[in-house]
């Protein structure tokens, strides 16, 4: 078994690297409620103009800065956002904007490309009418986690924002993964999201920060997104101390994303070679490779078991599948053991499980 652990559960597992640590302890820190602390007004100064807007928050999770961004812009009970049936923001985030902010979902299909079509999020607008919720908000991921990490293109983007644009709506992206999105397109992070009002972008994902995510917009959008992340409790004192790391994230990781991918694809290869393996390499854009188990008898639960006694950790996708995610802290070498692992398990059948020890 080797010692060190080969951790794919997600990019968001990640340890603060040696300079994030010395930049934490090092932080210039003050109140950050009171607007007072020098270090978080850097730090989303830098982040307002990478991407291209007016100003920036720091927020404690992308889920909250999420749910701030739709409330922000659906500031009436009974608004409606439109939004992909497979986003984040409809699957993985509690209903927080149903619960919390009284915003109905009205869902779009998601196509295996993330992307939902034009003509179906046009349909979707509502017409005013008093049975129905009033549209105010398209929302848009890039990329998008549950088709794969894709990379939604600037022209689609743009296209959507033409148009929210045009029916006199707003277009919130959740970026969490953006800067994935911006290396493995080619285009500079602010023009991917020029079309959008407001953006929220994970330092914790892909850039490795250990806490935290930022939301951009414009000056009017911050203000109000800063009284509801007070609201919501997500009002930190000396944030400074986060917010030094993040910075380090953004300025040392951005470089490496293209490792990262150049991994997943590699991987992705990798596993393709299995028989037991099904995996779609030349969908791999970024950094997450999604694999199905076509072995009847080894389910991906039973899979992450096994793998987890050679110190490779990984999580089901659902009940056929099995998501790993890169990040800068794993290696050319952790792949290769990774791949040699599952090609390892992947040799045992049901008839020799007892000799082997293993337990599928």
């Amino acid at each position: 078994m080797a010692s060190k652990v080969v951790d794919l559960r997600s990019d968001t597992v990640t340890k603060p690297s040696e300079a994030m640590r010395a930049a934490m302890a090092a932080a210039d820190v003050d109140d950050d409620v009171l607007g007072a602390d020098p270090t978080a007004h850097r730090f989303e100064a830098e982040m307002a103009a990478v991407m291209g807007k007016e100003a920036a928050l720091f927020v404690p999770s992308g889920t909250m800065g999420n749910l701030i961004s739709v409330l922000v812009h659906c500031d009436v009970r009974g608004s409606e956002a439109i939004l992909g049936d497979n986003s984040h923001i409809h699957v993985y985030e509690n209903g927080g904007i149903s619960t919390i902010g009284g915003v109905h979902p009205r869902t779009v299909k998601n196509n295996p490309d993330g992307t939902m079509d034009i003509d179906k999020i046009v349909a979707a607008i509502r017409h005013p009418d008093l049975h129905y919720p009033t549209t105010r908000l398209i929302c848009l991921e890039n990329t998008h986690g549950n088709t794969g990490g894709k990379c939604l293109s600037v022209e689609y983007t743009d296209k959507v924002g033409e148009i929210a644009k045009s029916h006199g709506l707003k277009l919130h992206i959740d970026g969490a993964r953006i800067f994935n999105a911006s290396v493995a397109l080619g285009v500079p992070v602010d023009r991917l999201v020029k079309a959008a009002d407001s953006v929220s972008v994970c330092l914790s994902k892909g850039l490795g920060a250990p806490v935290g995510s930022v939301i951009v917009g414009s000056k009017a959008f911050i203000d109000k997104a800063r009284i509801l992340r007070k609201t919501l409790g997500g009002g930190m004192r000396q944030v400074g101390v986060l917010c030094a790391a993040a910075h380090v994230a953004v300025r040392d990781t951005v470089g490496k994303l293209a490792d990262d991918h150049r991994k997943a694809k590699a991987l992705a290869e990798g596993l393709k070679k299995i028989e037991q393996i099904t995996v779609d390499s030349a969908s791999v854009e970024t950094n997450m490779v999604f694999f199905e188990v076509m072995d009847p008898r080894i389910s991906p639960d039973k899979l992450c078991q096994v793998l987890e006694q050679d110190n490779v950790l990984a999580l089901p996708a659902n009940s056929k599948s099995i998501r790993f995610v890169i990040h800068y802290q794993i290696s050319d070498a952790d792949v290769g053991y990774a791949l040699a692992c599952v090609e390892y398990d992947f040799m045992f059948s049901e008839s020799n499980q007892r000799a082997t020890g293993r337990q599928y």
